[in-house]
This record gives structure tokens, sequence and C-alpha cells, in this order.
């Protein structure tokens, strides 16, 4: 009846031993788009241990469908962004070491590899500190990802990565980190990297969309 609860405990596991949290910090969310139910991480649960039932199912509206857990603090930063990029199915909050950097100098990611054109698509934005699980982080945070941005960082805190599926989301939230690391290596050495044209920023995202791959 719920079957969303099983790829959410494994994606747990998946971010746990990417290196881009610890502990039980982060949360993740997927979207049922045929019942529009959204399936949230409990509140500071070890993904190693977390079962399905752990697993929190919420209507859109924040209503809980099914779950007896306390679902993650920032509950509301997710229901934000489903509501504001209704074609988005996955949201990964990170606590990356790179990225987080930036976020905490309160400065964007450009946009200068190929890699991060086509899955971030636009520079990463940082949004206005506001404390975690406030409503104010998750406005915020809908605003910097509503004009089709993949990942925002949240100052002082991390990141949020997106995809219109859980494979699409981790892959920007991997690839933000490698970005956000071979920038701040770029400026170690006091240099600054060339930004991306627009236009070709924008090729690179509709060639990672319609062409690359094996396309169906």
């Amino acid at each position: 009846m719920y079957p969303y609860r099983k790829a959410l405990i494994e994606a747990g596991k998946t971010l746990l031993h990417s290196g881009l949290t610890v502990e039980t910090w982060g949360n993740l969310s997927l979207r049922d788009p045929e019942t529009e139910l959204i399936y949230l991480t409990p509140s500071a649960m070890d993904y190693e241990t977390c079962t399905e039932e752990d697993i929190v199912v919420l209507f859109p509206d924040g209503r809980i469908s099914c779950g007896t857990r306390k679902p993650s603090v920032e509950k509301d930063l997710h229901l934000a962004i489903y509501r504001t990029r209704p074609e988005i199915n996955a949201v990964i909050h990170t606590h990356p070491i790179y990225s987080t950097i930036f976020s905490c100098i309160g400065e964007q990611i450009p946009l200068f590899l190929d890699e991060a054109a086509q899955a971030l698509s636009a520079p990463v934005k940082v949004c206005p500190y506001s404390l975690p699980g406030s409503k104010e982080l998750a406005k915020a945070c809908a605003n910097a990802l509503s004009h089709g941005e993949n990942a925002c960082l949240l100052k002082s805190h991390g990141a949020v990565c997106i995809g219109r599926t859980q494979k699409e989301a981790f892959k920007a939230a991997k690839v933000l980190e490698m970005t956000s690391e071979i920038y701040w290596r770029i400026r170690a050495i006091g240099k600054m990297p060339d930004p991306l044209d627009p236009n070709d920023i924008a090729a690179m995202r509709h060639f990672a969309l319609y062409n690359y791959g094996q396309q169906n």
C-alpha cells in the first residue's frame, strides 16, 4: 500500500555512506506521482536501523497518512518544494563539507563545469539564514528552487538538492559537492574559475535531459 517506504530506507543508507552527511543529520523524501503522497524520513533516527514502519507518509497538506514517528524537523521545507515544483519527486537535504563552507560565507556556487551545468541547471543560490525547521527556511528554500534550479545552499546549515527521481536528486547532491570542492581548491591557489555562458548552461541542461545516454 505504501510502496516507496523501502526505497527511502535504502536512500537513507546511501546518504549516510556517501560522505554527504553525518550521524542522523540530513533528511530525504520521495513523492508518489500517482497518489501525491509524500514519504519522509523520521526525525533523528539512525539511517542504518530505520525500518519501513519508521517512514512517515504525508498528504500534500502535511497531514499524516501513515506512520507513528515524528517526521523530520524539515517537513515544511520538503512540502514547500513539492508545492513549488510539481515535476519534482525527490528531495535530499545534506550536510556536505565543501558546499557548507560556501553556505557559511553566504557565497553562491557558480557553474564552471559541464557536469554542474547538466545536473544543477543554474548557479547555486544561498538562502538567508533561518532556524532549522522554521517556516521561514522552508519558504526561502522553495523560493531559491522556484525557477528550475536543482540545488540551493542553506546559510550556515547545508544544502538541498532535488530531482524528478531519487537518482537525479542524488546526482545533483554529488555534483554540487564535487563542484564546491573544485571551486574551493581553485580559490585556495588564488585563482577564480571562468563561469560558463548562460546559453551554454541551458544547452548542457537540455542535452542532459533529452539527449544524454540511452534515451527512449
